[in-house]
């Protein structure tokens, strides 16, 4: 069980970590070889999010048993392959740039791959074999795998090159794929049919899409739209500017080690409050980390990594929390239609970004949209929980008399 475990974390570091956001630290020295532009990256990183849009839909058509394992190990292949791929002398960005198109959207494909069919069939696992209480330690891969992209980066792409760093990072992933392509599997096919049951009667128990889960949803949109402008700038940010050009690789791995514990500390905030103020403060938090690099002081932009690191994946476990809550335990469809969201999100946000900061050369307002869209988001979410107080509230008022019929006769 602990090797599942040990597989998925690791799957989950390659998916992430590098075949999704090593592109964010890699950035600053393609830009400077290749003369791509900041509107090529925004459409590079956009692809990458539609492929990862894609392949999350299409994992939910895959069939259970040795299909899933076969499926999830094509993703980890897919992405080892694309991430090396792109390390390939394909000449300038004009030149180059088909093909790096294609290969961050496969890139996306094979890591929603990795991502949701690979937590399926740990948490499956860890289920079976009575270790839920260890589910949490599974998504400190992404945090994992985002720092030591970073340091990888940071120690060794002055001396390697942005191709050569592409390449290194492909080769190590083919050598630590083969854990989670070797121990992460499905389990027996009657547990599924349990879980299957049980998911099947909660829709039926669920009273259709509510104000507070439409709310909800729409701030989880523009959340995706919102922090993935630093999720793929960031470091090209601090890079462009003099003072900050020095803790550009560093912040990344700032951002990696601050998601390592993401989930649980916004977990713990939840069990103190609830999840919607636990939602509601890690936006706001987001929000100074987003604006925080505008100060151009290295040490706020450190600040900054950490606290970006630290609320972006607290926000999608707390997002998916509530949201099970919202839906009376609706968790499969809820989810799909959560990550759907987030995931139109991810694909816009980068483009108008992009094309901002190519018009300015600053990228000041493409900060200041990213921060207006976590704003407003934050101010639904306010929304949200303001009406489901009152549901609550009228809820209660209604059963309370019925509560006394019993007495009564």
């Amino acid at each position: 069980m602990v090797r599942v475990l040990v597989g998925g974390l690791i799957g989950l570091a390659i998916a992430m970590g590098v075949a999704r956001f090593a592109f964010t630290p890699i950035l600053p020295a393609m830009q400077e070889a290749t003369g791509l532009r900041a509107d090529g990256a925004g459409l590079l990183a956009s692809l990458n999010y539609l492929g990862y849009f894609v392949g999350a839909l299409g994992a939910g058509l895959v069939p259970h048993g040795a299909t899933r394992t076969a499926v999830f190990r094509l993703s980890l292949l897919i992405s080892v392959a694309t991430t090396a791929a792109m390390g390939l002398d394909l000449g300038d960005a004009g030149q180059a740039m088909p093909v790096w198109l294609v290969l961050r959207f496969l890139s996306g494909v094979s890591s929603a791959g990795i991502f949701i069919l690979g937590i399926a069939m740990v948490l499956d696992t860890l289920t079976r074999g009575g270790g839920e209480r260890l589910a949490g330690w599974l998504y400190t891969g992404i945090g994992v795998g985002i720092a030591a992209s970073g340091l990888f980066v940071a120690l060794f792409g002055g001396r390697l090159g942005w191709d050569g760093d592409w390449l290194a990072l492909g080769a190590i992933c083919a050598v630590l794929g083969l854990m989670p392509g070797l121990w992460v599997r499905d389990p027996a096919p009657q547990c599924h049919a349990a879980v299957a049951k049980a998911e099947g009667a909660a829709p039926a128990r669920a009273g259709g899409l509510s104000a507070p889960l439409l709310l909800l949803t729409v701030a989880y949109f523009l959340e995706g739209g919102g922090y993935i402008v630093s999720a793929t700038f960031l470091v090209s940010i601090l890079k462009t500017d003099p003072g900050t050009a020095a803790v550009g690789e560093a912040a990344w791995m700032v951002v990696g080690i601050g998601a390592m514990g993401a989930g649980v500390f916004w977990a713990s905030v939840a069990r103190r409050t609830n999840s919607w103020w636990s939602l509601i403060l890690a936006h706001l938090t987001q929000t100074v980390a987003i604006l925080l690099p505008m100060t151009g002081s290295p040490t706020a932009s450190v600040v900054s990594a950490l606290l970006f690191g630290g609320t972006f994946v607290g926000i999608v476990s707390q997002a998916f929390a509530l949201g099970r809550q919202l839906s009376g335990g609706a968790s499969a469809r809820v989810v799909g239609a959560l990550t759907a969201a987030y995931g139109l999100g991810q694909i816009i946000g980068p483009l108008p970004a992009g094309l901002v900061v190519t018009r300015t050369g600053s990228f000041n307002a493409a900060l200041l949209g990213a921060a207006a869209a976590v704003v407003l988001g934050t101010l639904l979410l306010v929304l949200g929980m303001v009406i489901a107080g009152r549901q609550a509230s009228a809820g209660s008022a209604m059963a309370t008399p019925n509560a006394s019929v019993p007495k009564a006769s």
